[in-house]
């Protein structure tokens, strides 16, 4: 193999745990040589959600951050046993971390992502690069998203309109048109699956809904999702991004005390549509484009079928279909935008964060 390999690491907003992914980039294609998923614990899941909602204390903050170093460490060397690749042809290891916090919009902008780089480099011997939201941040930009880079960059199609929907803790879309390459827009829709899952937690002790069971019991309750589509941040124009700062239960709780009476199941099923409509109601157009969905939301067959029917001009598939199979596409992503660093190569698009001008985005701790 002469192509460098590149290590992708991704935990996001639902906080289940980090995707490893292992691949490179020969020509205008991507290859992948291995995956690793390396799942947390509840108790890591409970302590994060307290981190996000600043329910913890700094030494709380600071051991999640050394805990997930080494966590991180570990699904970095998982992925490298998961194939028959030499340590000597992976150039980098590229890492989002875990976002516990992020407001790029206040007085004085931030985002925080913790799980120490250093711990990754040490553990691995392998460069690591991270800390990839903040340099766009300092730009002016949203820090976020930042994988439409990765979407155009290899999703794109000079024949075809394309729509990459990410439908994880957050959702976002990347829109493709095919006349105008260079035109790609994306922003954070709102909620993707964290409202889902939080209110699944709550209700049944269950951390997610398979395959949106639970949701598919139950009946839209249609002035609840108004209440809930009537939130300012659907109206925000882009560049936009959010987290759950904003979307989490207590934002459902707020919403729900407004209406009475109200079947927890119906509520799941209003959560399904409002991730479905807030949506479909942000994107540029829905005719004569193909929307491809990655993220955990692919996996949930009545948000799949949800998201058909709101779009019925439209045709609704998977990454898959384009090659990444819908769990990987962020991971890869991050590989990527890890080589785009160590080449001095941008890594963001100022038409969807926001920022004055593309940057090399990133901190390189050498092996």
């Amino acid at each position: 193999m002469t192509e460098p390999a590149y290590i992708g690491l991704m935990s996001g907003t639902s906080m289940d745990g980090i995707d490893a992914v292992l691949a490179s980039f020969p020509g205008n294609c991507v290859e992948i040589h291995g995956t690793f998923s390396l799942p947390y614990s509840d108790t890591l899941r409970q302590r994060l959600t307290r981190a996000c909602q600043n329910q913890s204390t700094p030494d709380e903050v600071g051991e999640l951050d050394h805990e997930l170093g080494v966590l991180f460490g570990d699904a970095a060397k998982g992925v490298i046993e998961a194939t028959d690749l030499p340590r000597s042809v992976i150039a980098a290891i590229g890492s989002h971390g875990q976002t516990i916090r992020h407001q790029p919009s206040g007085k004085m902008p931030f985002t925080m992502q913790i799980g120490d780089p250093n711990l990754i480099a040490e553990a691995t011997g392998i460069t690591t690069v991270a800390d990839f939201r903040r340099r766009d941040l300092a730009a002016g930009g949203q820090g976020a998203p930042l994988v439409p880079a990765f979407h155009r960059a290899f999703f794109g199609d000079d024949r075809a309109n394309r729509c990459i929907v990410n439908i994880g803790g957050i959702a976002n879309i990347t829109w493709l048109p095919h006349a105008q390459p260079d035109q790609a827009l994306g922003f954070d829709t709102g909620p993707g699956n964290a409202l889902i899952d939080a209110w699944c937690l709550k209700q049944t002790g269950r951390p997610y809904d398979d395959n949106g069971h639970w949701a598919s019991t139950g009946e839209i309750n249609q002035a609840l999702l108004s209440d809930m589509l009537s939130d300012a941040y659907f109206q925000r124009p882009a560049p936009k991004s959010t987290g759950k700062e904003r979307f989490n239960l207590s934002w459902i709780e707020t919403v729900i005390a407004r209406h009475t009476g109200v079947p927890a199941n119906d509520v799941q099923c209003t959560l399904v549509e409002l991730t479905v409509r807030s949506l479909a109601m942000q994107l540029p157009q829905t005719r004569d484009v193909t929307f491809y969905v990655c993220g955990g939301g692919a996996r949930n067959r009545f948000l799949m079928d949800r998201l058909r029917t709101a779009l019925p001009e439209a045709a609704v598939e998977t990454t898959a279909e384009l090659g990444v199979d819908p769990q990987w596409v962020e991971g890869v992503a991050f590989a990527w935008l890890a080589k785009r660093t160590l080449e001095q190569q941008s890594g963001n698009l100022p038409a969807v964060t926001g920022a004055r001008g593309k940057r090399i985005l990133g901190a390189i701790y050498q092996a």
